[in-house]
């Protein structure tokens, strides 16, 4: 009976609590990526109207270039630059991620807005803890409006010709 090997069932659950605290504080919830980087970079791809924007961002010094043109060089309206940049403002991301966007497709607003959407999924998958803000502010919502089609027998989707009684 004096085994050390053997146990006894006093002892058992006396240590069974040191090592469940034990495992408790190994697993404690460390910020991390929700997705591992590609290459480096965490992609999200963003679309508005007839634009798509496909997204890369790093940690960074806040770098922030479309289609190899710095931001102010790209945009000229305000309201673009504003809307690109409101993503990094509710997440406090501003000056510390580098961002590369490709953009094709429809005009300045749509693409805009592509790239807001593109930013806002790619800082997502960066860090999952920023997905409450985000969602919250709305930046995670395609914008599904688009065109509406021209119809047949009318000049516009909507106009018709002028009647003319006589």
């Amino acid at each position: 009976m004096s085994d050390p090997d053997t146990t006894t069932p006093e002892s058992a659950p006396a240590e069974a609590p040191a090592a469940t605290e034990q495992a408790a504080t190994a697993t404690a919830p460390t910020p991390a990526p929700a997705v591992e980087a590609k290459n480096g970079f965490w992609w999200g791809t963003g679309r508005r109207k007839a634009s798509v924007a496909r997204v890369r961002i790093k940690p960074g010094n806040g770098a922030f270039m479309i289609n190899g043109r710095k931001v102010d060089r790209f945009f000229t309206k305000p309201q673009d630059i504003a809307d690109m940049w409101a993503p990094l403002e509710i997440t406090k991301t501003r000056g510390k991620i580098d961002i590369y966007v490709r953009v094709g497709g429809g005009g300045t607003t749509g693409q805009a807005g592509a790239i807001r959407l593109g930013v806002s999924r790619a800082l997502k998958t960066y860090d999952s803890g920023l997905e409450s803000a985000l969602r919250d502010s709305g930046f995670l919502t395609r914008d599904a409006r688009e065109v509406e089609r021209k119809k047949y027998g009318q000049p516009g989707a909507r106009r018709r010709f002028q009647f003319s009684k006589r």
